[in-house]
């Protein structure tokens, strides 16, 4: 069966922590989707890097997601803003999916409650935005169908924690052992 993976972009996202996820769930073979949540198709990083998304929010029907990954950097306060997102994580953690994200997202998450009662970690300063969750000082956090990270250092092994969790434990291996992770 095909795995999707939707990654929401927004200007200002950490293009490490989109990016490196896009090439790596590529590579397990998976369909992974950019979805800009600005109105242009071309959504420009952190690092002023350009990068034109696959699809417009407004395109996107999520329902086929077997993944959806938030990105982090300073865009996190706008994929933050952006309800539509919000909605679509919702729905998609209702449906019992796996949700992920890196750096300062997880406050997204924490916004919405989906972190009370799990442990989480996120970028350094944004422990008070993760709500009733249980913090952890660790590069990447798995608790059931949640997985944070970081930040930029973490986005290789977050990345595999996916592919493991998407694809399995030995094509995680595998890929790894071809990265040179």
């Amino acid at each position: 069966m095909k795995k999707v993976a939707y990654i929401f972009l927004t200007d200002g996202f950490e293009e490490i922590e989109a990016l490196t996820p896009v090439d790596i769930l590529r590579r397990a073979g998976l369909e992974v989707i950019t979805v800009s949540t600005t109105k242009n198709p071309f959504v420009k990083g952190a690092r002023k890097i350009e990068v034109k998304a696959d699809i417009l929010f407004e395109q996107g029907n999520f329902a086929d997601a077997d993944l959806l990954l938030l990105p982090g950097g300073p865009g996190a306060d706008s994929l933050n803003a952006h309800q539509g997102t919000k909605n679509a994580i919702l729905e998609h953690v209702n449906k019992g999916k796996l949700i992920a994200a890196i750096c300062a997202a997880p406050k997204i998450l924490g916004g919405l409650g989906l972190l009370d009662g799990k442990k989480a970690t996120c970028y350094p300063g944004v422990e008070q935005s993760l709500g009733n969750a249980t913090y952890i000082h660790a590069p990447v956090v798995e608790d059931g169908m949640i997985i944070t990270a970081n930040g930029v250092g973490a986005a290789l092994e977050f990345s595999l924690l996916l592919v493991k969790r998407l694809v399995g434990e030995e094509a995680a291996k595998e890929l790894a052992s071809k990265v040179m992770a």
